[in-house]
């Protein structure tokens, strides 16, 4: 067992989940937030490979995989990011982890890569669990902004599941920390327009906390991520990436008071039981 990657994979997770946080504590506009992440996350990254003598990976010009995924890099953020600003973080996290159930359909059905009978009950499952999280209601009882949070948080898992599938489409011999450091740079590109249109007044101690946005959620995650990855089996740190939602189902909880009913719970359970059962059944399969 390799309790270097285990650790680095769940601090990853752990990382990953702070960017509600920091998005609430600032009260800044999605756009602000995204673009600082993906611009402070680029430069962190840049800082760490010359300090690693590692730059000389960053001379080949990105791919169009790459500039794509930044692209969808940045809209899932974005929308994740204003998802909870309407919603609960829980009900934002738990859509958006419905990902990997997104693209293994889409695969399925326009990349030759099919479903056994064991990956649709999984795939039932995790929808379960999501009607769960709804409590089995589309009434949408928290109002217009409750039902906006969805929909974008819907948008946001669309293109998460769309930054998987084209990750599969860059070639392996460009080094993981290349792509990063492009696709957080391309998204920074990306999300420029939007930040000089609205341009809020950014307080200084709303510049510390941007600073611990790209440090945290992103340069640490994304480097402990790579660094887990090569250490543990994708199925595996498939598993721990589920401390995630997790962590931020508990940081709604105890941070923003965020409570959820039994059945929520339940389908919070579900939703993550379902995610490290597909991933180690993709990692039987593979092994077999």
């Amino acid at each position: 067992m390799d309790v270097t990657g285990i650790s680095l994979a769940i601090l990853s997770a752990l990382f990953m989940g702070t960017i509600g946080v920091f998005s609430r504590i600032t009260g800044l506009p999605a756009e602000t937030i995204t673009f600082f992440r993906l611009l402070l996350g680029a430069g962190f990254l840049a800082i760490f490979l010359l300090a690693t003598r590692q730059t000389g990976t960053l001379r080949r010009w990105p791919t169009w995989p790459v500039i794509v995924n930044g692209a969808l890099l940045a809209g899932f953020i974005i929308f994740y990011v204003q998802a909870m600003n309407l919603t609960s973080m829980a009900n934002a996290i738990m859509l958006v982890y419905l990902a990997p159930v997104a693209a293994s359909i889409f695969a399925h059905f326009f990349m030759a890569e099919r479903l056994n009978f064991a990956g649709w009950i999984l795939i039932g499952l995790a929808m379960l669990g999501f009607a769960a999280m709804m409590e089995f209601r589309l009434d949408f009882a928290g109002g217009p902004n409750h039902a906006a949070g969805l929909g974008l948080a819907a948008l946001a898992m669309l293109c998460y599941a769309g930054f998987m599938l084209m990750n599969r489409r860059i070639r392996t011999h460009v080094p993981v920390m290349t792509r990063a450091f492009y696709q957080l740079l391309v998204g920074a590109l990306v999300m420029l327009p939007f930040f000089l249109h609205s341009r809020p007044e950014i307080s200084p101690v709303n510049t510390l906390w941007l600073l611990a946005t790209g440090l945290i959620p992103g340069f640490l995650a994304i480097t402990f991520a790579v660094a887990a990855l090569s250490r543990l089996p994708a199925a595996t740190f498939g598993t721990l990436a589920y401390f995630e939602p997790l962590a931020v189902v508990f940081f709604g909880w105890s941070i923003f008071g965020e409570n959820l009913s039994t059945l929520q719970l339940a389908g919070c359970a579900t939703i993550m039981a379902t995610g490290c059962a597909k991933a180690l059944l993709a990692s039987r399969t593979a092994t077999a």
